[in-house]
């Protein structure tokens, strides 16, 4: 396929050199030229100067970019995405962003006759350079349908979850159900450490039992070492767990726990650890004294 690639952050650029490695023609767009310019370097294929010049002429463009102002500004403006499509094409937009906006494109895609997505991701910046991200889609059949050999180039699993905005919804679950296991392995590190025990020999132990889970396996000795620098930033986080609770408000359904921790990564913001990983929780509960090897 003629497919375009707009945003090249983490995530986009390693997802469109899967995509051309795999034998797709890929234009892509992204705000800092020389980012596009290192990817073409790297990859192959081509570069424009504008979301509208990468998909003129595209059966399939994709979306990654930092949140709903970001979406908006690369698909309604004059040089937009939504101004060069022809109709029949496909849009998919892989930013974590409201249910809302993935509602409102779907109605603006429709009314040009261009197949819509919301397709957040899950797995990380590895996850996005193995080609093992895990997609969680809104939108109809037939579309997702003529989506789906793209995507499943750079995912391990992509499922269509029910009308425009499931996917939105589904990767809000995904986010309140991490903010939790994170704020539950933090704790649990911090309880090994002020009981005298071997963290590193306590984790190997248990995450050989129930306790298991993804933060458990891959960030439990980043967390030990106090290494932050890496990973999904907490400022991307606290913006999820906004329209987490946004949505939960409209819906009249209370999260104590989801609302309790976007509060603790608030405190982390405040510690100067916007950008760091999001298993630093644990160093906001060390908070007052030196970055501290727990291991």
């Amino acid at each position: 396929m003629n497919i375009a690639f707009v945003g090249l952050g983490v995530m986009g650029y390693p997802m469109a050199g899967h995509l051309q490695r795999a034998g797709h023609a890929v234009t892509v767009y992204n705000r800092t030229a020389a980012k596009s310019a290192q990817w073409v370097d790297q990859f192959g294929g081509r570069s424009a100067t504008t979301p509208a010049l990468a998909s003129a002429g595209a059966d399939l463009v994709c979306c990654c970019v930092g949140n709903d102002d970001d979406v908006r500004s690369v698909m309604y403006t004059q040089d937009g995405i939504l101004e060069s499509l022809s109709r029949g094409a496909v849009l998919v937009d892989h930013t974590t962003a409201s249910a809302e906006l993935a509602r409102e494109l779907y109605a603006a895609a429709s009314a040009r006759g261009i197949g819509f997505l919301d397709a957040p991701v899950s797995g990380g910046q590895a996850g996005a350079e193995n080609g093992q991200l895990t997609i969680m889609v809104g939108g109809d059949d037939a579309v997702f349908a003529a989506a789906l050999p793209a995507l499943e180039v750079y995912s391990r699993c992509a499922r269509l979850l029910g009308p425009s905005g499931s996917g939105q919804l589904a990767k809000m679950v995904n986010q309140i159900c991490i903010a939790g296991v994170v704020q539950g392995l933090a704790e649990g590190l911090a309880f090994a450490d002020k009981s005298g025990l071997d963290s590193v020999a306590v984790v190997e132990v248990i995450s050989q039992g129930a306790a298991q889970s993804w933060q458990m396996v891959n960030r439990y000795q980043t967390m030990l070492a106090g290494e932050y620098d890496h990973g999904f930033a907490v400022d991307w986080m606290r913006k999820d767990l906004g329209m987490v609770l946004a949505e939960a408000q409209q819906m009249e359904l209370k999260l104590p726990l989801t609302e309790m921790v976007d509060g603790f990564y608030a405190e982390v913001q405040q510690l100067g650890g916007g950008r760091w990983d999001t298993s630093s929780l644990l160093q906001r509960m060390l908070a007052g004294s030196q970055t501290k090897d727990l291991s």
